[in-house]
Formats: structure tokens, sequence, C-alpha cells
């Protein structure tokens, strides 16, 4: 294991979408850590990482991690989503921290059992739910903090894409073992954040579908949540979306809070930007603004436009290289994943059966 003062060095394990476009480029661009192997077996993505990272030693197999677990600290796992488990489980076996793309798991129990092994071992376990540091997230915390809403009654939530087209892969085949489909996808995003601002869920309702013609996998749900503080949570994930809607409407007591567009670090990253290059990190222009009010549309003006506090996806691997020098709780932990999985397995059973699901709140 890595001494006192020098970096953590990661190994990541996946080099498609996650991980060559979020986790190699902010690990890379935490100070205190080192992206020291990637794991791919595909030629394409062997190369690609040695183009982007010259340093960075290659693996075919996972597997070749655990025999030399003493050259490493930390394993991030953002290979497809059946893997996460049992990826997971070898490496905290293996004695090393772990970083897990959303979902950790297809259950929570699953979830909890990973959670409990890291315990046991006082090994630092966290999932990447990178949507907490969303520029529209953080402004709406910071909205509510101030009491600038009042009590919020009603939070609603979009990630919606207008994708008439199946791309393809495992997202979208159907196969339960694959843990695909867009409630496990974007709904982890979405059920998250609103466990985040507004805590345990008591009641689930959903409506899932599967629009596109071939598609096996859902691609349009709604998920309704009502909280234990009274809140009510309206939630919504689609590909089939041809008008988009607001990004986030959120009602309270004493005004409401609109906002447009999505977060503009995706794209960034994307584009090949990265978060030192001595530019302004995950600030959007004045146009896409927020606004705040009563009574008034924002469509036509109304409300006192809001100044988008700056997305900071690089605080969650901040966060994570300090939780394991310093042995605390990570940013996002296994039994926060675990509870919104409690709410996305709610909301699966709901939308198959008709009804609405009663969650057990964790003491």
């Amino acid at each position: 294991m890595t001494g006192t003062g020098s970096p953590l060095r990661v190994a990541l394990v996946g080099y498609g979408l996650a991980g060559s476009v979020f986790h190699a480029p902010l690990i890379a661009a935490t100070e205190g850590l080192v992206l020291d192997t990637v794991v791919t077996s595909s030629p394409e993505r062997q190369e690609q990482a040695r183009a982007e990272f010259p340093e960075v030693r290659l693996e075919m197999s996972p597997d070749r991690l655990w025999a030399r677990a003493d050259e490493l600290d930390l394993v991030v796992i953002a290979s497809p989503n059946k893997t996460h488990v049992p990826l997971a489980r070898a490496a905290l076996e293996a004695g090393l921290a772990v970083v897990v793309d959303k979902p950790i798991a297809g259950t929570a129990v699953e979830a909890r059992t990973l959670a409990a092994i890291a315990a046991e071992r006082s090994l630092v376990l966290s999932v990447f739910q990178n949507r907490r540091w969303d520029n529209d997230f953080l402004t709406l915390r910071k909205l509510i903090e101030d009491g600038d809403l009042g009590d919020v009654q009603r939070f609603e939530s979009r990630f919606e894409r207008w994708r008439p087209q199946l791309k393809g892969g495992w997202r979208e085949s159907g196969d339960p073992l694959e843990i695909g489909g867009l409630l496990y996808d974007l709904g982890s995003h979405v059920v998250d954040q609103a466990l985040t601002l507004f805590g345990p869920a008591v009641r689930v309702y959903a409506e899932s579908d599967v629009r596109r013609p071939g598609a096996r996998a859902d691609d349009d749900t709604f998920i309704a949540i009502t909280h234990a503080n009274g809140v009510r949570s309206h939630l919504y994930v689609s590909a089939t979306t041809a008008q988009l809607g607001p990004r986030l409407r959120v009602l309270g007591s004493e005004g409401g809070y609109v906002k447009y567009g999505l977060d503009p670090q995706e794209d960034a990253l994307r584009a090949g930007r990265r978060p030192k290059d001595g530019e302004p990190w995950g600030v959007e222009p004045e146009s896409m603004w927020g606004r705040v009010g009563a009574g008034e549309s924002p469509l036509t003006g109304g409300g006192a436009p809001v100044e988008t506090v700056p997305g900071d996806y690089p605080a969650y691997y901040a966060a994570v290289a300090a939780a394991v020098r310093e042995k605390t709780a990570p940013p996002v932990t296994a039994e926060e994943a675990a509870a919104a999985l409690d709410v996305l397995e709610a909301a699966r059973r709901s939308a198959r059966e008709g009804i609405t699901v009663t969650v057990e709140v964790s003491a």
C-alpha cells in the first residue's frame, strides 16, 4: 500500500463510456490520486487508454489486480452493471478500497452485503453518484438551505432525452441479469437526488413502459415518491421525450425554482476538457440560469434569475481520496445506495403490479 504522503494508486476496471469519459479524467485530475492501471480486454480501448495516459499500466482481466493488490490502494469499477457485485466483493476481499459506478447492485440486499464486508474490513466502499455535484442540484440545495422556497412540497426532476433509435448493447437488452433499462440507469440518479434532499421514502408508485420499436428494456418511466417528511418527489426518466421538460421544478410554500438544461460537465468531459485546464469548470452562461418566483411563469420571464452554482464533479474523488487516507465515511455510502435500490425495487414492483408499494424506513 502507498505510504503517507504518496499518491494513492488507482486501478480502473472498464474503459467504456463511464471509465473513459468520467472516471479516468476525474481520477487523473485529483490531487493525491494517480491512475496506475486500466483493465480492459478491448485492444481498441487499451490503445485509447495508452494514448490518453501514457504511463498507465494495462491489464486484460481484473483477476490480475488481486495478485498485486499490495501495489494498489483503490479499485474503481466502471464495467457493465452485472459485474459490479462480484468485482466489488473480490476487491474488498483483496483488501482494497472500492468505488463502484451506479447502480452498485441489482438489489438492496446485495448492496448491504457489500457494505457489511467493507465495514468488517474497515475499507472504504463508495458509489459514484456524480449527479449530486451537478450545478442544478447544488443550486437547489443552497436555495433550500437559505429558505428561499419555504417548505418544499413537491420536487420534480427529469432526465429526458429524445433518442427514438435504439443504440444496442447490454443496457437495452432487456435481460434482467444485465440490470439495464432506464429505471436503474437514470433512475439511480434522480432517486438518489430525491433521497439526499428529502430523506427516506415511505411509499412508491411507478409507471414504466417500453416505447421504441424493438426495445426490450424500459425506456420511459415515471416514479412518485412520498417521503417520510411529507415531501412528494415526481421523477421522470425517458429516452422518448420529443419535447424536453424542465430539468428541475421545485415547489415550496414561499416560491418555486425552475431550471432547464443539463449540467455542462459531461459535455465538457466528452469534448476532452479537463478540470485542470486552467479554465472555469462547471460554469454555465447566464442564459441557462434558473428562476425563482411565485405566481409567474419562467417561460415568459417571470421570477428572478438565480445564478447557478458551478458543477463540481472533481469534489467526489477529492472526498474519496480523503476518506481512504483518513479512514472516514466516503461522499456516497453503500448504505445510501441500498436505500435508493429499495426505492428502485419498489418502483419496478409498482409498475409491474399497478400498485403503490410501502417502503420500510430503516431506523
